[in-house]
């Protein structure tokens, strides 16, 4: 019985596990902001990347259809150019459910205004060129 009270109870102490917790807290507040920025640059890449499928398209469409520059070529017929069963084959949408609408042959598509405005923070003129506005 006198062993038992004698025995030492080896733990952390609160400040100790404090001290853990605080560590924690400075290092997921330095990371978050790095990584929001990095989930915005990829949204923004992404984008880019579907205007570029879409002028691809575009002017596949053109070339089997023998349309000429400035001929307007509706959603329906340019999806049918980029991968089944993608975001952008269903909707013609991007990932904030923005249409990319109608395009013109010969015409580079543009990133749409509020897309552009919610990512211009990450993601300048310099990185939509030729797409941006």
């Amino acid at each position: 019985m006198l062993t038992k009270l004698n025995r030492k109870h080896a733990g952390f102490t609160l400040v100790e596990i404090m001290i853990v917790v605080a560590i924690i807290a400075l290092l997921a507040a330095i990371a978050v902001p790095g990584f929001l920025r990095a989930r915005k640059r990829s949204q923004a890449s992404k984008i880019l990347n579907d205007l570029r499928m879409i002028d691809a398209a575009v002017d596949q469409y053109a070339i089997e259809t023998n349309r000429t520059t400035g001929n307007t070529v509706a959603i329906t017929d340019w999806t049918n150019y980029v991968k089944k069963g993608s975001i952008l084959y269903n909707t013609g949408t991007n990932l904030f459910g923005t249409s990319y609408g109608q395009q013109t042959v010969d015409t580079i598509p543009q990133v749409n205004a509020s897309d552009y405005a919610i990512l211009s923070d990450v993601a300048g003129p310099g990185f939509w060129s030729p797409y941006g506005p």
